[in-house]
């Protein structure tokens, strides 16, 4: 039987926070953290095929999809903050133990949820959600970090670029075998959400704060030693933002690390939403047993 996915909206600290969720009140948790440029969106998929066993829960980030869009001067706009909102969401909704699945930027907002309350996750997905900086690929990265450094007009160039159709796409189709089993809904949806007035200069503050996310690497790693807690690689092989020696360095700090190189890209669910489905389905049953 499909299960309805719902679609809500809740206030949390005086921001509108919009979240899709599917299945039984009381079965296990399974929560779903996006990435950039994209939104739930991206889990519309994912959602019905998990809601016949768990409770899938799955928030816009503040500046992203549906949720709300405060200016740079009502909202900070760092990791931190965003973490702050998807905690304060999952209180309100009653969510005191789960599995968490990071992509890309659902990834170090997945990884502060675990340090500030290891004892709440019961499992991590990560699907092309780094945590080494191994998974940086060159050069894709020279140009977001140069920013970082010493933002202004001669750097800012490269990272505005990030925001424009044609590199939204290419996250998109880039190392998927066959790019027509990619939705262009997919780079639409993302591309009419990043030209709304004001979320360019969003989209740049967050990449001003991202380094932070590396700093906070040493502290993830000592958390899954310490933890040991089950974790499932399902990752895009040919992604040239976060490339597979990523999804292979989770086992430096967990070595029953479960690692699934898939042959497609940064956004694989798109083109192989079947098999990530079927490695999570077979990770949550053992692992949450």
């Amino acid at each position: 039987m499909a299960h309805a996915v719902h679609y809500r909206t809740s206030t949390v600290n005086g921001l509108d926070v919009f979240h899709r969720e599917a299945g039984d009140a009381g079965a296990p948790v399974v929560v779903l953290l996006h990435g950039f440029p994209t939104s739930s969106h991206m889990f519309r998929n994912l959602i019905p095929a998990l809601a016949d066993r768990y409770r899938v829960i799955a928030p816009d980030h503040i500046g992203f999809g549906g949720s709300a869009m405060p200016s740079l001067a009502e909202f900070p706009y760092t990791f931190d903050a965003l973490t702050d909102v998807t905690s304060g969401l999952l209180d309100q909704l009653g969510v005191d133990r789960y599995a968490v699945y990071v992509q890309d930027y659902g990834a170090p907002i997945g990884w502060r949820l675990a340090l500030r309350n290891p004892e709440r996750i019961s499992a991590i997905i990560t699907q092309n959600g780094n945590a080494y900086t191994e998974g940086f690929v060159k050069p894709f990265w020279d140009g977001l970090f140069g920013y970082a450094a010493a933002p202004g007009p001669d750097t800012e160039g490269p990272v505005r670029a990030a925001l424009t159709t044609e590199l939204v796409r290419w996250q998109y189709v880039n190392g998927v075998p066959d790019p027509t089993l990619v939705s262009p809904d997919n780079w639409i949806h993302d591309q009419a959400l990043l030209d709304r007035p004001g979320n360019d200069e969003i989209q740049l503050k967050l990449f001003r704060d991202y380094p932070t996310n590396v700093d906070l690497y040493p502290e993830v790693h000592r958390y899954f030693r310490e933890s040991r807690v089950p974790l499932l690689a399902a990752w895009g092989a040919n992604d040239e933002i976060f490339g597979p020696d990523g999804a292979r360095a989770f086992r430096q700090d967990l070595p029953d690390a479960e690692i699934h190189l898939i042959d497609s890209g940064h956004f694989a669910l798109e083109s192989h939403l079947e098999e990530i489905t079927g490695h999570i389905r077979g990770f949550l049953a053992r692992v949450l047993a």
